[in-house]
């Protein structure tokens, strides 16, 4: 049987610090409150300004105080206190480093979350889209505040490159369009299949007008005032590229070896990814293969409805297989909800469920405009990462631990390289246990595991300065030979390997710590079995490791390893 029962623990000093920085942290973050589905803060947006910015860190300085006079009562306390005060202080040292302030990039900063938050707000009655209109009214607001931040950031000298301020700009004018977010929105807005009453309609219409007036003139100012001041190059800096990984990964790592390591890995995998190739037909060429299955119909799917079917059913069908042989899963979190998201740039990605899982998990394909035609073979190893058994057994299956952890550790405690990593390793063992020996699927997730490899030689080796591999010239890195080195071993359409090298050249250090991530669980994986022998159990490994939450990866290993 599934286990969908929880032993109560006691709640200590160290759970009521914990819980107090996140009550504490998502009032000053009502955006991080809706993703993580915390009841509050739904009409409002961040403070995004440099006084928000330092109430934040402030509040880290002053929980890392208070931690750190704290006694602990067990062990859960003791992981508690090491993976708070591993996130708070590198978040304060990125802080003092400025790196808040200046944060743009065309992924992951407050330009974009500004917006995503939209995605997760509810949508089913009329007060549901009065407290979505009266917070799309505030977008304003929030970007006059993120303004000022970026002109601060200016003065000390710190831009974005000047790569990521265009792409930026351009992202910023592609929501104002007349096919573009906000007018569709208002487009179709609706309760069901009813229309929204008019005031409610004209409410939402002058919400949204005075969104994509604020995105339409961020545009304009990104290009008149940061722009002139950005730096034409891309890399970051090895002082800062340090402090980046430790960030994203929880962990600290030898760059030149896992840069070498890196480049090792591409080479082993497009070999496996030749032999299958030659398998397909014989002496054909890895593109070649590509091309084969690219035509092959089994692999093929025609519309949306049929792609959103199709994640759904192997969604379904790996939990029915997997619960109670691999992994324990309880109730809540058998049910995961496919989406096709209302924005078009080609990204897959997964938001957990709310904290009493009214919201489910979801997984979302944000299809780009055009695109009706889609390959399973390619991104069923995708649907394991974003799904089961990746992010959302990891995600919800925490969130679910509520008599064990708490909220910051259910909620809060989120790490790339541990996450990601996690996502890596679910879709390794899908391979493991048979799911990938078709052999399209199993190409699908060596290309996927080849661009992750890719992603580690070219973000590590452009911002650390280390010479280039010789197949693409050696030397000094430039975009011309990353883009040379994505493009042989992405194995994807031109437009989307466009956007991930921006994203890698202006997210310094979060892209490897998908494989970087990998590469520590299975580690962590290998000594635990080599210490209990016969008698490793890979479930009771999972039940383990998950049960800990998103902490960085080096307090992970202490906790599995109970060395903490």
């Amino acid at each position: 049987m599934t286990d969908n029962t929880q032993t109560a623990r006691p709640r200590t000093d160290v759970d009521r610090i914990a819980e107090t920085y996140f009550d504490a942290a998502v009032a000053l973050s009502p955006i991080n409150a809706t993703y993580l589905g915390v009841p509050g803060g739904e009409e409002d947006l961040d403070d995004l300004s440099p006084t928000g910015n330092a109430a934040a860190s402030e509040l880290r300085r002053a929980t890392l105080a208070r931690l750190g006079a704290a006694a602990l009562a067990d062990d859960v306390d003791r992981v508690t206190v090491a993976a708070m005060t591993e996130r708070l202080q590198l978040a304060v040292d990125r802080y003092a480093a400025g790196l808040d302030e200046m944060s743009l990039n065309v992924l992951a900063s407050p330009l974009q979350s500004v917006r995503d938050v939209f995605d997760l707000m509810p949508q089913h009655t009329a007060d549901d889209w009065r407290v979505f209109a009266t917070r799309m009214g505030k977008i304003p607001a929030a970007l006059e505040g993120y303004q000022q931040s970026l002109l601060l950031a200016r003065e000390r000298g710190q831009v974005s490159p000047r790569r990521q301020v265009e792409a930026c700009a351009e992202q910023s004018r592609d929501l104002t369009t007349d096919d573009g977010y906000f007018a569709k929105l208002v487009a179709d807005a609706s309760i069901g299949d009813e229309p929204l009453e008019p005031q409610l309609q004209a409410a939402l219409a002058e919400s949204a007008q005075a969104a994509a007036a604020a995105y339409g003139s961020m545009a304009d100012w990104l290009e008149r005032e940061l722009l002139p001041h950005a730096p034409e190059a891309d890399a970051c800096g090895r002082e800062r590229y340090a402090l980046e990984s430790r960030y994203f990964l929880g962990a600290t790592v030898d760059l030149e070896e896992t840069y070498r390591w890196g480049q090792q890995e591409v080479a082993s995998l497009h070999a496996q990814m030749s032999e299958i190739a030659d398998g397909l037909e014989s002496g054909a060429s890895v593109e070649r293969g590509v091309e084969i299955l690219d035509a092959d119909e089994k692999y093929q799917l025609h519309g949306t409805d049929a792609l959103k079917a199709w994640m759904q059913e192997r969604a379904d069908e790996v939990i029915a297989n997997l619960k109670d042989v691999h992994f324990d899963i309880p109730g809540p979190v058998q049910t995961i909800e496919c989406m096709i998201a209302p924005t078009q740039t080609g990204g897959i990605y997964y938001t957990g469920p709310s904290d009493d899982f009214s919201r489910p998990g979801r997984m979302w394909w944000s299809v780009p405009k055009g695109n009706t035609e889609f390959r399973t073979w390619n991104e069923l190893t995708t649907v394991y990462h974003e799904g089961v058994p990746g992010h959302h057994l990891q995600v919800a299956q925490t969130v679910y631990r509520s008599e064990l952890l708490n909220r910051w550790r259910r909620l809060e405690a989120w790490t790339s390289g541990h996450g990601e990593g996690w996502a890596l390793y679910a879709e390794r063992l899908m391979a493991e246990l048979g799911y990938m020996d078709d052999p399209g699927n199993r190409m699908g997730w060596l290309a996927g595991q080849s661009l992750r490899a890719a992603r580690v030689v070219i973000d590590i080796g452009v911002h650390c300065g280390f010479d280039a591999p010789d197949e693409v010239g050696g030397g000094a890195w430039d975009y011309d030979k990353a883009w040379t080195y994505l493009t042989r071993y992405g194995f994807m359409d031109e437009k989307i390997l466009r956007f991930e090298l921006n994203r890698y050249l202006g997210w310094p250090g979060q892209a490897p710590s998908y494989k970087i991530g990998e590469r520590l669980w299975l580690q962590l994986r290998d000594e635990v079995r080599q210490r209990e022998g016969d008698a490793f159990d890979l479930k009771a490994f999972h039940r383990r490791a998950l049960d800990i939450g998103g902490v960085g990866l080096d307090t992970l290993r202490g906790a599995v390893l109970q060395e903490i």
